[in-house]
């Protein structure tokens, strides 16, 4: 084992005697159109034989997090086949991000099966991109999966991308950015943050038409970006055969997940690990407080992989760990709970109430009416969040509430810590001059000297032709806002934003009905939001005991 193994050995955490390994590199795995897709098998030294086999599918090259992971679990006695898919880093095809996975994973899992140093047994694991590979495979694989290490990663990628509805605009451009650059480059350069690139993701991000935006972020059209912005306004009828969220939980592997509250899939990986685990499967999952590839996780990430693995392929024991492992923010510590959502929250009603406050006590008896205007040429800044790149995570708000466009509701100062640990959802009752906008939803945690920082939010994009209109023109919007795990002290308060945009993280709304894609004009739309007796908008809470 080199100097550089022992050093992401002791930077991850991960102790006992490693063992030397062997890559064998330049593999090639027929797909059944005739495509070859490249491989590397890294393993323990010496003659082959029948093992248990890991297997990690990849676009992002098997240098890298590839020979990373590899050289790990190798050096563990594990053996793992890194393939880099289709159209990436050497493989053949061409890489349409999510649309192949199936057919090809399920080529790549019959092709290993099929090889005299695999017994049949076979694992996966990655994160991201990389885990959704493994969802692209484990409901359909027969014989099925022995296990899964599916990290900030999910089922299904809609409600990620386009939350709500609404395009998840600077995290795809972020993501195209990386993946249009990543060969050209050959290095983490290219992936990296730097005040030229953000100002030309900005620029890319702020300019119409979104469409050609993939040029100006790197360079030279990027296929999943225009498949992302093309199919914007109706999304599923295009994705809808990559997605995986209707798996039988009965066929599913044991499946471990590593996540964290500022992850952008951790909502849908919350869903996916609730149905895993109401359906009887195997499933645990450790959410900490961190952003999507956080290097605060790796060790996590890594420990977790490994006890997973020798549990499921080398028969090794059971640690004895809760399914749920998670670290609620400001009280800095972790907490075990047997399920998800935690069984013993209580769900608190907090109601927006007259001259901007927030009550416990219920909707008051008179309705009342606050309003604003959006603009879609000045939409409302996004500040923090589950973002890929920083800015991400907490901030302070108070720039964006003193902004014409946010309405704002804070509660009393708390007598007591108030710990969050659920689901979180709003309601809100909202009317628009034209029946189009979009509804985001925040809360935050207001500190004594009067910062305003994020804890969760939630979008939702009007569609005039899908809402339940009330005879008084107005929506109940049920918007759920992303899970979390968090203590506001004493003396604090809760405050609940209500806007119509968060850009650049979503894509601003025109106000005109015209496509995402090709849209370079728009118009102003009023907003009214309504709260009372007859119309209760609230935010509901987890409050754990």
């Amino acid at each position: 084992m080199g100097i550089a193994g022992r050093l992401v050995d002791r930077q991850l955490g991960l102790d006992g005697p490693p063992a030397a390994y062997v890559a064998d590199e330049g593999l090639r795995v027929p797909m059944t159109d005739g495509v070859e897709l490249m491989a590397t098998l890294y393993r323990r030294p010496g003659p082959l034989r029948p093992r248990p086999t890991v297997l990690m599918r990849t676009p992002y090259g098997r240098d890298g997090l590839g020979s990373i992971i590899g050289s790990l679990l190798a050096r563990r006695g594990f053996q793992i086949l890194v393939q880099s898919t289709r159209g990436t880093f050497g493989s053949g095809g061409q890489f349409r991000p999510f649309l192949n996975e199936r057919s090809d994973g399920l080529d790549t899992l019959a092709w290993l099966r099929g090889q005299e140093w695999c017994d049949g047994r076979v694992s996966t694991v990655g994160p991201s991109y990389v885990g959704h590979t493994q969802w692209a495979i484990a409901p359909y694989a027969d014989p099925g999966l022995v296990s899964m290490n599916a990290d900030i990663t999910a089922s299904e990628f809609t409600s990620t991308f386009y939350p709500g509805g609404a395009p998840g605009l600077l995290n795809l451009a972020n993501w195209v950015n990386q993946i249009g650059r990543q060969e050209r480059s050959r290095a983490l350069t290219g992936l990296l943050t730097t005040p030229i690139v953000s100002r030309r993701k900005q620029r890319a991000v702020e300019s119409l038409p979104l469409q050609a935006a993939d040029v100006a972020l790197s360079g030279a059209p990027v296929v999943f970006w225009r498949d992302f912005i093309e199919h914007a306004d109706s999304p599923g009828e295009f994705w809808g055969p990559a997605e995986h969220d209707g798996f039988d939980p009965a066929r599913m592997p044991p499946v471990s997940m590593v996540t964290g509250w500022w992850d952008l899939f951790l909502d849908r990986q919350l869903v996916d690990f609730t149905a895993l685990q109401r359906g009887g499967a195997t499933a645990r999952i450790t959410i900490g407080p961190w952003t999507h590839g956080d290097r605060g996780s790796l060790a996590t990430t890594a420990r977790e992989m490994v006890n997973w693995l020798g549990r499921h392929l080398h028969g090794e024991p059971d640690d004895g760990r809760a399914p749920v492992r998670v670290y609620v923010q400001n009280a800095d510590r972790w907490t075990d709970l047997p399920s998800w959502p935690p069984s013993d929250a209580e769900a608190t009603d907090w109601h927006l109430a007259p001259a901007g406050r927030l009550t416990g006590d219920g909707p008051g008896a008179r309705g009342e009416v606050d309003r604003f205007v959006y603009d879609p040429a000045d939409p409302t800044p996004a500040v923090g969040g589950p973002m890929l790149q920083p800015p991400s995570k907490q901030h302070d708000n108070r720039g964006t509430e003193a902004r014409d466009d946010v309405l704002v509701y804070t509660g009393p100062e708390l007598e007591q810590d108030l710990d969050l640990i659920g689901d979180v959802h709003a309601v809100i009752y909202v009317r628009t001059d034209g029946g189009r906008g979009d509804v985001f939803v925040r809360l935050c945690d207001v500190e004594p000297d009067g910062r305003s920082l994020n804890i969760t939010d939630g979008m939702h994009r009007l569609r005039p032709e899908a809402e339940a209109v009330a005879p008084d023109g107005t929506v109940a919007v049920r918007i759920p806002l992303s899970p979390t795990g968090y203590r506001v002290r004493a003396g604090h308060r809760l405050r609940v934003q209500v806007a119509a945009a968060a850009f650049p993280r979503f894509a601003r709304n025109h106000g005109t009905g015209e496509r995402v894609a090709t849209a370079t004009s728009g118009r102003r739309i009023g907003y009214e939001i309504r709260h009372g007796a007859d119309h209760p908008s609230h935010v509901t809470l987890p409050h754990h005991p």
